[in-house]
């Protein structure tokens, strides 16, 4: 309990600035382009001097914090960091080592072509402490594209990334989201696809725009998924809360 009181303040205190700025913005702002869905990247960087602070709760109490900068103009650069069963009853609370994120957009797209980034994200899920990696490997090296299609809202993110350079293994990743009036966002992506080592995952989430710069998510990740890892953990669907807060300096 104790615990779990230590993670609501902690969240809250997260999400205050974005609320008090609620009342400073009178719906006048608009939300800035999408860094990342759930689990997938896209081509939306922060802009020069923005920040965004993320922190996901995940299944077995775990939390997963993030920190990113634009640095420049075009370059994003950021860390996460996992600790397992921080919330919750569980004793043996794990720190995992920090995980580097770097993104280079290097095309904002045009009217056929998408915008493009080049990225690395080290950060995986499901810490095994026996092989001291992660069961699911983190994007590693990673080229995406980004574009409106259709309708407004209506954009599609696709690309292919590296996460292990031993294997040297060519995923995929494709994600779809329709947001609505600036307000809520539906998402919907496959990942970790082309390759049989690591099945394809499905996740499916809402994002909702509580102000401009603070927005809360739902998601269920490996949706259908009732399996193992390679090293014979139970691999099965999770849900997930995630809230994000983007400012600037």
């Amino acid at each position: 309990m104790k615990k779990f009181k230590v993670a609501v303040t902690l969240l809250l205190l997260a999400a205050a600035p974005a609320l008090a700025a609620k009342d400073k913005d009178k719906g006048e702002s608009v939300v800035l382009p999408d860094v990342e869905m759930i689990d997938v990247p896209t081509a939306g960087i922060l802009d020069y001097y923005g920040f965004m602070v993320k922190t996901r709760a995940y299944s077995g109490g775990g939390v997963l914090t993030g920190l990113n900068f634009g640095v420049l103009e075009r370059l994003n650069l950021g860390a996460a960091m996992t600790v397992d069963k921080f919330i919750g009853s569980d004793s043996g609370i794990k720190m995992r080592k920090p995980e580097i994120q770097v993104k280079f957009r290097f095309y904002d797209g045009g009217y056929y072509i998408p915008a493009a980034a080049l990225g690395y994200d080290g950060q995986g899920y499901f810490y095994n402490p026996d092989s001291k990696k992660y069961l699911e490997k983190g994007k590693g090296l990673y080229l995406v594209g980004s574009k409106e299609i259709g309708i407004p809202g209506l954009a599609l993110h696709g690309g292919f990334n590296v996460p292990d350079f031993d294997n040297n293994y060519l995923f995929g990743f494709l994600g779809m989201n329709y947001t609505l009036e600036d307000k809520i966002a539906f998402m919907l992506e496959s990942d970790s696809m082309f390759h049989s080592d690591d099945p394809s995952r499905f996740n499916a989430g809402t994002r909702i725009y509580i102000t401009p710069y603070f927005q809360l998510d739902f998601a269920l990740r490996e949706i259908g998924r009732n399996g193992t890892f390679s090293n014979g953990a139970p691999r099965k669907s999770e849900r997930i809360v995630q809230m994000r807060y983007n400012t600037s300096f």
